[in-house]
């Protein structure tokens, strides 16, 4: 069976959809957007560059998802706040059989009630995306973040 290319505009849907899930705190629906065995981690730019493999959040695997969600959603205690992701047009780098090889420039606003709003975090999607009879999901997403600070603490997806 030969893999076509999907759409930009079905890559595109795919990212707006990734980060209304985040935006609106359907988190279920966040962990959708992954293959069973995925990598997701965030990570700073400098040790990304210089293949160092320590990220500020690393997990794996679906089951690696749903347990971060369960800490936020139930565990985690912190002062509320909004997100908004703004993400640039995606760039399809390369495909290899059902694989894409997609990088995505992102913004993440944070606001708290009583505050106003801050750049919470600034970077780049590296993204491997499989396309399959599921549509499209991430095999591998690499939130490398520009800064080598994150204000207080890494809480939600991003």
């Amino acid at each position: 069976m030969t893999i076509t290319k999907p759409s930009l505009n079905d890559i595109i849907s795919l990212y707006a959809s990734y980060a209304a899930s985040i935006d609106e705190e359907r988190f279920d629906d966040w962990v959708e957007f992954f293959t069973d065995n995925c990598v997701y981690k965030v990570i700073p730019r400098e040790n990304y560059d210089a293949g160092r493999p320590l990220a500020s959040m690393s997990l794996k695997g679906v089951a690696g998802l749903r347990d971060r969600i369960y800490g936020v959603t139930s565990t985690v205690f912190h002062a509320p706040y909004y997100q908004r992701h703004i993400i640039g047009l995606p760039l399809v780098k390369s495909q290899d059989g059902d694989l894409l090889s997609v990088e995505a420039n992102y913004l993440v606003l944070r606001t708290k009630r009583d505050q106003l709003t801050e750049v919470y975090n600034a970077g780049r999607y590296i993204d491997i995306i499989q396309v399959g009879s599921r549509g499209l999901k991430f095999q591998e997403k690499l939130c490398v973040f520009d800064s080598e600070l994150i204000p207080n603490s890494l809480i939600y997806p991003i």
